[in-house]
């Protein structure tokens, strides 16, 4: 063992108090373990597009309760040299967790930091939705709120997100800053009490539950028509904790759980194992909603909503006249969502449509250029920002001061920001505005949300998009890789064939598209990013995983041609192999699962 792991080793076993994660350490260091001590120690979690993410386990590199108070203590020392102790001490902070293993645990250790650091310190006495955290910053004005919860990711891990007082998620200098705060941060013996509620933690849940619930009421728009409907939803919570949030959601839109809401029995009650399901993420498609079709074809619901573990995202399915699904992309339900809240604030004072110039559609830059489309045929403003909602809540909440609205925000991975209660994604009530939108749809289009995605193309432009990643488990590959394409400058001409038009490169700040050559996004450096614009209207943007050990690509074709799915899809498979060339450095190709 050299010296610097020697000292981390020394180091960890004189900070933590949790017997388990000791007695992990020092059986590595009995069995001579290096590498996995190496893996586990010599590197810190680091706040990426969704704040800190790994395994459950033993090591700074870990999610377990010595790291989850060092990071606690290293952000209550932030705070204090950088709001006001009036502010700490009245205002303070909110905490919340989801169902996952260790999450209570993790909060309770959380909350004891801040309580001895003299924040005023709400915490819910059980499971919550990750919603819930960024509304009650707003409800309460806290300087800060923190949710343990890794979404959709595997059982074994669990993650630490943080939003700023603005509601939204930390965007730079906090994260950075709170980083070296961490790292130099002394914690007390009180952080590893175990009952913060008996400490002088206050209990908030009912009260944030009545409030956000109260408050949804502003997003519902034909109450009485819903009461009516009888459409059918089949909702699953992945095992998650979504159930009594979302029923309540559908419930505040007008609709029954006797005659339009069918639980899929087998995930509705919360499981940290995830037992039905090998990715507890509704995004993966059919794989993941069988037992949701299974339980809609005995109901006879035509419609599947469901969340993922924590809530925050939503998944849609329709049952389509041959009997199968259509399980609906992050970008199709962009395209119906934007298209519906676009339409309700229109038409939502009368036959008179309303100006839509102080308007405002955002969404994250690799995702479909769909609401761009509607905002420039219905006069109202389009934004796209870095990937993750930590920017469009960040953005959403500044466009909102300056008095502008806001009316949705989305990402292609299924989350979605209705209205401005909650500067993030927020899959309780996209489930409530979806069903909405689905019984308008039937009672005064007689359309199906297929057939109203087809009307959205056919209006504003058909918007196809191809989607994948590859694994890379090495780092320095995937640095290689992009240091590859950038070539030093001298960036390809031509992908598959097709002429280059543009690039923009958000590793280094370059916007070929602009006369300045410089890209107004800001860089994302820990999550480089580099955009083709081609000659043949498609979009390519490879991308690598702030969260997972992935490198995704994103592509889109506006396009009416018959065959501009094919023609995308062959194109951007050679564009791959060509740019990201992973036989050659060694990436695992996705494994498709049946969507």
């Amino acid at each position: 063992m050299d010296s610097a792991l020697e000292t981390k080793v020394t180091e960890w076993l004189s900070l933590d108090r949790n017997a388990a994660t000791r007695a992990e350490i020092k059986q590595l260091v009995d069995r001579q373990n290096y590498s996995a001590l190496s893996s586990a120690l010599l590197t810190r979690m680091e706040f990426g597009t969704a704040g800190l993410r790994a395994a459950m386990g033993a090591g700074f590199a870990r999610m377990n309760d010595l790291t989850v108070i060092q990071t606690s203590q290293g952000i209550a020392d932030y705070l204090q040299a950088n709001k006001s102790s009036n502010d700490v001490s009245n205002n303070g902070i909110i905490i919340g967790y989801d169902a996952r293993h260790n999450s209570r645990r993790f909060a309770e250790r959380c909350a004891n930091v801040f309580l001895a650091a003299g924040f005023k310190t709400r915490l819910f006495r059980q499971i919550c939705p990750t919603p819930f955290v960024p509304f009650a910053v707003k409800l309460y004005g806290c300087v800060a709120g923190v949710m343990i919860t890794a979404s959709h990711n595997p059982k074994q891990d669990n993650g630490y997100k943080l939003y700023w007082d603005n509601g939204a998620q930390i965007i730079p200098p906090h994260d950075t800053n709170i980083c070296a705060a961490i790292s130099k941060c002394t914690i007390l013996d009180s952080a590893w009490g175990e009952n913060p509620i008996e400490a002088g933690a206050i209990d908030v849940y009912d009260e944030v539950f009545t409030h956000y619930f109260s408050s949804l009421k502003q997003e519902v728009k034909h109450f009485s028509l819903n009461q009516a409907s009888q459409l059918k939803f089949t909702y699953t919570a992945m095992h998650g904790v979504g159930t009594a949030f979302t029923v309540e959601s559908m419930k505040t839109f007008g609709f029954t759980e006797a005659n339009n809401i069918v639980l899929v029995k087998q995930q509705v009650e919360p499981d940290p194992d995830f037992p039905t399901v090998e990715f507890p993420n509704p995004e993966e498609g059919e794989s993941a909603l069988n037992l949701s079709m299974e339980a809609a074809s005995e109901a006879g619901s035509t419609i599947i909503l469901a969340n993922d573990p924590d809530a925050d995202r939503l998944a849609v399915a329709e049952r389509l006249p041959d009997g199968g699904w259509k399980v609906f992309t992050g970008n199709e339900l962009g395209a119906l969502f934007g298209w519906w809240l676009c339409y309700c604030y229109k038409y939502g004072e009368g036959e008179a449509p309303r100006d839509m110039s102080n308007c405002y559609l955002l969404a994250s830059t690799v995702s479909s250029r769909i609401l761009h489309s509607i905002a420039m045929q219905e006069g109202l403003h389009f934004e796209d920002t870095l990937t993750g909602f930590k920017w469009m809540g960040s953005r959403s909440e500044q466009l909102v001061k300056e008095g502008k609205t806001v009316l949705f925000a989305f990402e292609e991975a299924i989350g979605y920001m209705c209205g401005t209660r909650v500067f993030d994604k927020d899959g309780v009530t996209a489930a409530g505005v979806m069903a909405e939108m689905a019984t308008w749809l039937q009672a005064k289009e007689q359309r199906t949300l297929v057939e109203q995605l087809e009307y959205v193309y056919a209006t504003y432009g058909s918007h196809i998009s191809y989607n994948s990643y590859v694994i890379s488990k090495d780092s320095l590959k995937t640095r290689q890789m992009f240091e590859q394409i950038r070539n030093g400058g001298k960036y390809c001409k031509r992908v598959a064939g097709v002429e280059v038009l543009s690039i923009r490169d958000l590793g280094t700040g370059l916007d070929t598209a602009r006369p300045d050559h410089q890209a107004l996004l800001p860089l994302s450096i820990s999550s480089p990013m580099i955009t083709f614009h081609l000659k043949n209207c498609v979009t390519l943007t490879i991308r690598s995983s702030g969260t997972e050990p992935k490198i995704k690509w994103y592509s889109e074709i506006i396009s009416n041609d018959a065959n501009a799915r094919e023609i995308l899809v062959e194109m951007v498979d050679t564009a791959v192999q060509e740019l990201m060339r992973p036989n050659h450095f060694g990436f695992e190709m996705r494994k498709f699962r049946k969507k």
